[in-house]
Order: C-alpha cells, then structure tokens, then sequence
C-alpha cells in the first residue's frame, strides 16, 4: 500500500490502457490538428478499443469466472476492475461517439466532405442509391427471418449486421416478427456518390444508409417497422496447448478458423434501436447492458479511417513528410562491396520514421545479390501481407544462400500472414523456424554471414520495431546495422538457440530474455540506487510502450526513495505511480502522443559516467522478460549514444506540445509552458530530415 494511504501501490492495467486512448482521442480534439487527421484519431480509438475487449476484456471476464475472489497487485477483484472498467469505456465511447457526431463531422461537411443519409437524399439520389443497391448490394444479401426452421444464424467477430422488426403473413403463412440481416464482409462500407448525383465533390454513401433504404426490398408483402445495425466484439484470444501439439503451424491454423466465433464479450448497437430488440440481442449473446454500447455514428468506427486514403485534401491531412536515406546508404545503394565497406567503418544507426527503412532493405538486398554472402538469418514478427523484405529473403534462398528464417506464428491477428510467409519461404529451400514454443520470438534481428579473405564475417542488423516497411513510416523505432563481431557472435548464439536445441550459451555483449534481461535491467537500477545512497551523481531514463512488471517497479520506487532521479517516457500503459510523495518523489513520467506512434524502447543508466544506453525490442513487463525471446543491445559508439539520449529523452523531456504528465492517482494532465513550443516530431522531422 501507499505510504499513509489505503492506495495499491500498482496502478490497474486495463484503466492505464484507457487513458492512453483518452489521450489518443485529445489529439481528435485539438483543432490545430487537421481534418482529415482527426478523424484517423477516432478511428485509431474505435481499433484499439476493438482489440482492448477481444484480449484484455476477454481475459477479464476469463478470471471473473475462474477466480472471481482474487485480489490482484492493482488491489481489484476481478469484479471490482470490471466494473470500473466498463464505467471508463463507455465515457470514452460516449465522448468518442459526441465527437464524431457533433465536431468532426459537421466541419468535414463545411469541406465538402459527408456521409449523406437517406433523409437527405432527393429524387435522383434516391433513383441512384436504389439501382447500385440492387445491383451490386441485394444479390449479396441473405435475410434470415426467426422462427423455429430459422435459429439465430452464427455471427462472425464485428461483423456489421442489421436487426429488422416486421409485421405481416409471408407466402406461407408464417407471422413475422423479426428478421437478421448480415452484411458480407466482400461489401463496401463506404461508396462514393457521383458528384452529378450529389451535387458535393466528396459525398459518399454509408452501406448502412443503403441496407436502410432499401429494407424492404428484401421482404416483399411484409411491413418493416424498423431496422438497426449492430455487431458483436468476441474473444479473438487463441489458445493452443503446448503440451499436446506436434506440428505448431497446423495446430495454430485449426484454432485461426474458430477465431471469428469466440464468447461474445461486447454488444453494439443503434443508438436509435428500441430496448426491447437490445435486450433480444443481449439474450442471445449472454452479454449484460454493462456489456452493450448505443452508438450514433457506425458500430464500426474504424472503417471510417480510409476516408482519410480517398479523399484528395491534402490541405486536411499533416503536410508530406519524406524521411531520407542517410550517409552512406544514400550513395552505396545495393553496391555489396561498398555497403559492407561502410558498415565496417562504423556502426550506423538508424530513426525511423525521421529517417529511411529503405537501408534496412539495401542491407539485404546486398546480402542477397552478393556472391559473397553464403548465409542469411532472420526472425519475422510482423511484416505484413505485401513485404519486400520476405521477397528479398525468397529471391536470396533461390540464389543459393543458406537463408534461415525464425517466423513467430503467434504474433497477435498477424497469424496467417506469418503462416503464409512460412511456406512461401519453405517452398524455395529456406529454413524455417517457429522458433520456441512458449516463449514468443519478439527479436528484432538480421544476420549475415560473409566470405571475406578466407574467413567469415558477420554483419547484423538489430532494431526496436518490425522489419515492416509500412510501420516504419508511422511508428518511431531504432536499427543498428554493424560489424562488430562481438555483437553479430552473440547474434548468431541466439539464433542457435531459436532454430536448434542446447544449454544456454553466455553472450558478451546482449542482454537476452528470459534469461538475462530483467536480472541486468534489475541490477543496473539497483546500482543508481546505491550511487545515489553513496553521494554520488545518478540517473535513470527510460523509454517504451508499456511498464507494468512488478519487481522492475518496485525497483524504480527503491531507486527513487534513494534519491535517484528517474525519467519515464511511457506511451500506454503504465502500472507504476508517479511523484507520491515518500515513494515516487523523483520519478517522473511523461507519455507522448503525436503525428508518430512511439515504439522505441530505450533505457539509460548514468553507471558513473559510463552512461549505459541499451535499446530493445522488449517493454517493462512480465510477458517480454519471462515468456518472450527478446534482445537489448548497448550502443557502444560514443557519438551515436550521443543521438539515442537526444533524440529519446533531451527533447522529449522539454517537449510542451505533444506531452502529457501522469499524476500519482493514473491520470494524466498535458504539460503547458510558455517557453517556446518544443513539438517532438517537428524537431527531429526538421533535424533529421532531407
């Protein structure tokens, strides 16, 4: 408990999680921020908020049934975080929703850009609407009408679908009373309406006004009292139990074609709906009113976001930004010789998205066109459906190289892309490896394997984000591309590991989870603690997307109380309470929300002058230091440890536009200042860009 209080010392993590998308939605706010961007920040809302009940809500209601009386470190019961967990949300829903009905779209309007509804339409519109909606839309549909030859019809995980009430006879005689309608996912949800038609240069059509319209259509003779659209959010969590399964990639394919039919954790419906057909849904799904959110604008915000892809304004969207490529990527290019000439030099870091992936991808197409190289080594968490990367690793094995490929099958709704890759990979000769069951592989590595005056030489590549060239222009993240044979040997010792079987093997130079990670982390703190005790100079920054292990916590609190001065840049959730006083009086923590997703993970440690800079795949928390294989690696050059403690923490820490500061209770106030503005992205987009 909290010195003098009752408080857990340990903030909850679902609640953390909200306010971060409290904080996500302030910038859909904030009108210097523009248009078309603004809504993009409700729909990245509406996305989280999607996933936040498929896992985390999910695996809540799994502990409410399971261990309803056990009281966790953030001092809830299962019961109890639920509760205050479905009061935020549906706050958050309903400021969301407000947002969107009453600012957003009514200035896109003013732009000429609408959503028009059928009230709205006049004769020609109508004319056009209802011809495109049996042409294209009806032939689609299949209406099920309720009775006892037509059950409830399986609904796929937030599938947009339709709850008709009808009164009348059908040709057989049957009564009506309620009918289901499906929208296949194969429909558009947004059409674009002629400007001929419309009269408004973007004027667009939801799917849900033409299924509206046009009910009727699908039951001829019968009347329609009614129609509203609704969804179901469902676990989406997979379960594969290690203990029985023999081939990972089969097991996992068979738990992905059930995904869409998980326990219904949450209800959507039309604000407009009559209660009596809420509750009908709510019966069928075993979901309670806590369970059920009225919405005024689409039950699926997110596809909104592509409105943002389509629409020509660029006035209304953040001015184009082009991220360079750096000396001496910018004239080696694919040049093998030259480009393994320079890495040998120096160690060459990388800031993505202030600077280009594109070395990342010139790195291995050298690797993959120069007879020289013999082997290739890489692991794959995330890299998308449409990748150059996994083509460069399928052109190099067809090459001949020795290309061995570590492809986490389990990374979260990445599942089939990954399965995919796999056997794109297996069928021309690579390697491949699922890597460790159990333990994710969330390493960030490439490694090459080079024929150099009758030896071999490695070059590595290690970063804090995913070998995705489309996350790497949104999500900041750090690469190293180097020589340094110590590093590249302990590379190579972790992929071992991944792809074979054998005793843990020491590394020099990275710090490797579950095995060495948190036991550093852990002690590097607790020797800023003890400097601090001594009368000498310590500190501690640290910079990720999540902290919420408990010990490394109960470390930070130690260090402070020892009079550490702490600095946390956390941009989600953070368990851990900031500035209580007798506990966290020097620790600070500050959250970034802007044009960028902060992904990097960076940790600090003063350690005498020596000055420890460490970056990483992994955040503070349990699943990346014990269920996960992940790598942090020192940054040894003293001139690039000078750029990842500016552009980590020096800025950030005087940034009075995009920061915002957590209070000792989890919540979170935005930092103001008249000093001059410091805008993160702005600086380092003007500093390291072309």
């Amino acid at each position: 408990m909290l010195p003098n209080s009752s408080e857990p010392m340990l903030l909850n993590r679902e609640l953390s999680l909200l306010k971060f998308n409290e904080r996500v939605l302030a910038m859909a706010e904030r009108p210097e921020v523009p248009l078309l961007e603004r809504l993009r920040y409700l729909c990245i809302v509406g996305s989280n908020l999607d996933e936040f009940f498929e896992i985390r809500i999910s695996s809540l209601k799994e502990q409410l049934r399971q261990n309803p009386d056990q009281v966790a470190a953030d001092g809830y019961t299962p019961g109890a975080a639920f509760e205050r967990i479905h009061v935020a949300t549906h706050e958050l829903v309903d400021r969301q929703n407000a947002l969107l009905t009453q600012s957003v779209m009514p200035a896109l309007r003013k732009e000429g850009i609408t959503f028009l509804p059928s009230w709205e339409w006049d004769e020609g519109m109508r004319q056009w609407a209802h011809a495109l909606f049996l042409r294209d839309v009806i032939p689609l549909l299949t209406p099920i009408g309720l009775d006892p030859a037509h059950p409830f019809p399986r609904v796929y995980n937030k599938s947009l679908n339709f709850i008709v009430p009808l009164s009348g006879q059908d040709a057989f005689g049957r009564s009506a009373s309620i009918a289901i309608v499906q929208a296949p996912r194969a429909l558009p949800r947004i059409i674009k309406a002629p400007v001929e038609i419309c009269g408004l240069p973007h004027g667009f059509v939801l799917l849900t006004a033409l299924i509206r319209a046009f009910v009727g259509d699908l039951f001829p003779g019968l009347e329609v009292k009614g129609c509203y659209q609704w969804r179901v959010t469902r676990n989406s969590d997979l379960f594969v139990d290690e203990e029985e399964i023999t081939n990972l990639r089969q097991a996992l394919q068979g738990e992905l074609s059930q995904r869409n039919f998980g326990a219904a954790v949450r209800l959507e419906i039309d604000d407009s709906a009559p209660e009596a057909l809420e509750s009908f849904l709510q019966d069928e799904f075993s979901l309670t009113p806590q369970d059920t959110y009225r919405v005024s604008g689409p039950v699926n915000l997110a596809r909104l976001m592509q409105l943002c892809n389509v629409v020509d304004r660029p006035d209304l969207l953040f001015s184009p930004y082009r991220a360079p490529v750096p000396a001496p990527f910018d004239t080696v290019g694919d040049r093998p010789d030259e480009l393994f000439a320079a890495i040998s030099r120096q160690d060459q870091l990388l800031h993505h998205p202030y600077q280009s992936f594109q070395p990342v991808l010139d790195f291995l197409t050298a690797a993959a066109i120069d007879p020289n190289v013999v082997a290739i080594k890489q692991t794959i968490y995330r890299t998308g459906e449409d990748s150059e990367l996994m083509r460069l690793l399928v052109a190099a094995a067809k090459a001949g190289k020795e290309v061995t490929v570590v492809v986490e099958l389990m990374a979260r709704f990445d599942e089939q892309t990954n399965i995919n890759w796999a056997a794109k990979l297996e069928e021309v000769g690579a390697h491949v490896s699922y890597g460790v069951v159990g333990h994710k592989t969330h390493a960030k590595m490439a490694l090459v394997l080079r024929r150099e005056g009758g030896r071999i030489k490695r070059y590595g590549h290690l970063g804090t984000g995913n070998y995705h060239p489309r996350t790497a222009k949104l999500y900041t993240d750090f690469g190293l591309i180097t020589a340094d044979q110590r590093l590249c040997e302990d590379m190579d010792k972790v992929f071992s590991l991944l792809t074979g079987l054998g005793a843990r093997r020491p590394l020099r130079l990275l710090l490797q989870s579950p095995f060495t990670l948190h036991e550093t982390m852990m002690a590097m703190i607790r020797a800023e603690a003890a400097a601090a005790k001594a009368g000498k100079r310590a500190r501690i920054m640290a910079k990720m997307n999540s902290l919420l292990e408990p010990e490394i916590i109960d470390a930070l609190y130690k260090a402070s109380q020892a009079g550490v001065k702490i600095d946390l840049i956390i941009r989600g959730a953070c368990a851990l309470r900031a500035g209580v006083p007798g506990l966290s009086d020097n620790i600070r923590v500050r959250s970034i929300i802007g044009r960028f997703l902060e992904h990097s993970r960076v940790f600090y440690f003063y350690a005498n002058g020596t000055e420890n800079v460490y970056l990483s795949s992994a955040d503070w928390m349990d699943r990346n230091f014990f269920r996960r294989v992940e790598v942090a690696f020192p940054i040894l050059d003293r001139g690039l440890k000078r750029r990842v403690i500016r552009e980590s923490f020096t800025i950030a820490l005087r940034d009075n536009q995009l920061a915002w500061k957590a209070q000792p209770n989890g919540s979170y106030a935005r930092v103001r200042s008249r000093a001059k503005p410091v805008n993160l992205h702005q600086v380092l987009m003007r500093e390291l860009g072309a």
